[in-house]
């Protein structure tokens, strides 16, 4: 099941909504919303500075993702980013792959 590292970031709104219902709450609701797409939250931690939540997600699929991604940013309460995790071995994969590519100006 592929695997997402989500960085998010509150806008004033979102953290008004986090200071009403807390962490737990919000947690609940990241599950319920991972869970019904058929993924998991492996793990999900507050954090200070540029970034205020840090997620791992199972999804069952990319568009699984991408559809939560676009529900989370009309909301308005987040700005976030998801980066498609790879394990080694989808690396080592990868890099038997013989891609036929010329750099610009060879």
């Amino acid at each position: 099941m592929p695997k997402f590292l989500i960085q998010a970031t509150y806008t004033s709104e979102g953290t008004k909504g986090l200071l009403k219902e807390g962490a737990s709450g919000r947690r609940a609701a990241v599950d319920q919303v991972v869970s019904g797409l058929g993924g998991t939250v492996e793990a999900m931690y507050f954090a200070f500075g540029q970034d205020d939540i840090v997620m791992i997600v199972d999804f069952p699929d990319p568009v699984s993702m991408a559809a939560v991604s676009l529900t989370v940013k009309a909301s308005g309460a987040l700005h976030t980013r998801a980066t498609p995790l790879l394990t080694v071995e989808e690396i080592d994969e990868a890099s038997r792959r013989q891609v036929a590519f010329r750099a610009p100006g060879s």
